[in-house]
């Protein structure tokens, strides 16, 4: 069986937390503020039942990898979604997983009518970051929305 890219059951809530918080004790990542210590990161099947959202998930042999959404973030201007969920399995990295899951999430953005994306992250997800630059994103000087994440403190937009 090869990698497929699906979106988020609910089945896959457990297991998709404990790798995205995984992600912040591989790096050595301060949790305060974060996806980590936001409730919803329990119960990702119920929040991307949210309209004009998506949270996709790599799985192989039933096991997950990783994922990467989409989500229509309050407060962002018109036609902007967040890029949201962004996180890999350790065993994941460096296979092209992580571009495969982001290419996937733009292509729904532009399905979606949206115009624009918008990136929040840290700079210890130097990774990631790099990706968001080789998919086109670009520095702002300061957060847009209300994501809730204030630990955050690398914002950038792409625009569609």
């Amino acid at each position: 069986m090869k990698l497929s890219l699906r979106k988020i059951q609910e089945k896959d809530n457990a297991e998709l937390a404990k790798i995205i918080r995984s992600c912040f004790q591989d790096f050595k990542v301060c949790t305060a503020g974060t996806v980590f210590e936001d409730p919803t990161t329990d119960n990702l099947f119920q929040l991307f039942t949210e309209e004009k959202s998506a949270l996709f998930v790599a799985e192989e042999n039933e096991k997950l990898y990783g994922c990467c959404g989409i989500f229509p973030t309050e407060g962002l201007p018109e036609n902007c979604a967040e890029l949201v969920k962004f996180y890999l399995d350790k065993n994941a990295r460096g296979k092209g997983i992580g571009k495969a899951l982001m290419e996937k999430s733009i292509e729904f953005a532009k399905n979606m009518g949206y115009s624009s994306i918008y990136i929040e992250s840290l700079p210890e997800f130097s990774t990631a970051v790099s990706i968001y630059e080789k998919q086109g994103f670009n520095y702002l000087e300061k957060p847009l929305g209300n994501s809730g994440h204030s630990g955050c403190n690398l914002w950038m937009l792409k625009k569609l």
